[in-house]
């Protein structure tokens, strides 16, 4: 991650700050869109708010965390989220939304899995992988640099309760906690290049969907028991003794100003559906071919042309 990105995110938690609870005048009459600390999300923000541009409203983006955003989209300092994964953020989505403090914008084509997950040759070294119950027996492989009997475990800024898992189902593992996804994919480049175990936070679609072989463990599946229920699953005592959901849904999520103060915007985020592979491909354009986020919107755009005619065919007056 860059000094740049840095510098950029430090100024937007001082503006988010101190938008919190009134949003500054300049920004009455553009729509405001969050960049969060993953590439697809940050890229497809770009080019949805390119294509707001296009309907001749101005656009206004904010870097701010995916735990923040959420009391900024409540309170109209920023207008949408186009990218809501079911495993980190279901709780805090269906709150807002069954409160009426958010609205729920409708589900995208994709189905999305974040969870553990490791490259290819990594298997060839613990050969009962993807099972989890291969982790302990091969936590020596994980160990990196560090004194420690445990395996390190790389993780995001994210909430998946990881360490809610470690403790139900008894893995040696400590988290190493990363600032964003591109702290992630240096850890899984190094590895890589020397043939390195290593044991991280995937999630699909994403750029190592085309790029790189990997699988997630095998973890007990998900049920809602498992996060409500101790006596469930195999833990008695302890919930969240399984693996995040797969084929989680995406959806898309809306202030409730939106609607009335741009008509059009409300419309177009309604119509859009991404699928697996355009989240991918997005992502892809950041991470593997290194565009910023603007040139990566314009040619994903340039890619997907056909789909974003259609999501914009629609007559409304702002």
């Amino acid at each position: 991650m860059n000094n740049t990105y840095y510098v950029k995110t430090l100024f937007s938690l001082i503006f988010f700050s101190s938008t919190l609870w009134s949003k500054p005048s300049h920004l009455s009459d553009k729509v405001v869109i969050p960049t969060n600390n993953w590439s697809s999300q940050r890229v497809l923000s770009n080019v949805v708010g390119q294509l707001i541009e296009n309907l001749g409203s101005p656009v206004e983006y904010i870097n701010i965390s995916a735990d923040r955003q959420w009391g900024a989209l409540k309170r109209g300092v920023i207008h949408f989220q186009i990218e809501v994964w079911e495993p980190s953020m279901r709780q805090e989505f269906n709150k807002l939304v069954a409160n009426g403090d958010i609205i729920d914008l409708g589900t995208h084509e994709a189905k999305v899995i974040e969870d553990w997950w490791y490259p290819k040759y990594v298997q060839d070294l613990c050969p009962e992988l993807p099972q989890w119950q291969a982790l302990n027996k091969c936590r020596a492989l994980f160990k990196g640099a560090k004194k420690t009997d445990k395996g390190m475990y790389f993780g995001g800024p994210w909430n998946y309760g990881d360490a809610d898992i470690i403790r139900a189902l008894g893995l040696k593992f400590s988290i190493e906690r990363l600032p964003d996804d591109s702290a992630l994919w240096e850890q899984l480049t190094n590895a890589i290049e020397k043939k390195r175990p290593i044991l991280m936070l995937n999630w699909s679609p994403n750029w190592t969907d085309d790029n790189i072989e990997g699988k997630f463990v095998n973890f007990p599946l998900y049920t809602e028991q498992c996060e409500k229920v101790p006596e469930w699953g195999l833990n008695k005592k302890l919930v969240k003794d399984c693996g995040n959901r797969i084929g989680g849904w995406l959806k898309k999520a809306a202030a409730p100003n939106l609607k009335q103060k741009f008509p059009c915007v409300y419309n177009l985020i309604q119509n859009i559906s991404f699928t697996n592979k355009m989240i991918t491909d997005a992502s892809s354009l950041a991470v593997i071919k290194k565009l910023s986020d603007q040139a990566a919107a314009i040619e994903w755009s340039k890619k997907y042309a056909k789909d974003i005619k259609k999501w914009s065919s629609l007559e409304c007056q702002q």
